[in-house]
């Protein structure tokens, strides 16, 4: 999808993680820094770019955690994710599932991959989109939720999938609420 390539055809600091990196030296491109466990990265690749590696041998992290800890070490803390929806649906449940932690560290992190974007939220907060965007919400533990701008009413959920297949009825949305809840919304059609 043509935003998250604008995203990363904008941004002057962009870190691959780890295998990311091939698709790079492939491309011609050059990434800023390349963070990870170099599992997946390969000699082609390690060779051209062996002054930007930031090797961390922990396994008991992702390189996609690897990689915010150390934009988030160096002072970034607005940062955009694209192409953590690859080849394994495990890692993108895993990859999906940390924008929250992240959120707790006081990063504005988030997903956008070829279809929309992933959106960790705390308390209330508004959104853009076009009538007639499909939203789903998951609840990390809310209290109180309501909305505005949404086809179907938002209520205490008491599973956290129960917010999923929304649709907006306004160019924007607002959602009410005490606690944490991550948001997904699709990108206007073209």
């Amino acid at each position: 999808h043509p935003i998250p390539l604008e995203i990363l055809g904008s941004s002057d600091k962009v870190v691959c993680c780890d295998g990311a990196a091939n698709e790079f030296y492939t491309r011609g491109l050059q990434p800023w820094r390349i963070v990870g466990d170099c599992d997946s990265l390969s000699p082609e690749a390690a060779g051209k770019f062996r002054d930007i590696i930031r090797h961390n041998p922990d396994q008991e992290t992702n390189d996609q955690t690897k990689a915010i800890s150390y934009l988030a070490s160096k002072g970034y803390t607005n940062i955009a994710i694209v192409a953590a929806t690859g080849r394994r649906e495990d890692h993108t449940l895993g990859n999906i599932s940390l924008l929250m932690e992240y959120m707790r560290q006081g990063l504005k992190v988030r997903t956008y991959t070829d279809f929309g974007v992933f959106i960790p939220c705390r308390d209330n907060n508004t959104f853009e989109s076009p009538v007639g965007s499909a939203v789903s919400i998951f609840s990390f533990g809310t209290a109180g939720m309501t909305a505005e701008g949404l086809q179907y009413p938002l209520r205490d959920f008491t599973s956290w999938w129960e917010g999923t297949l929304n649709v907006t009825t306004a160019p924007s949305f607002t959602i009410k609420c005490k606690g944490e809840y991550l948001v997904y919304i699709t990108y206007p059609e073209k």
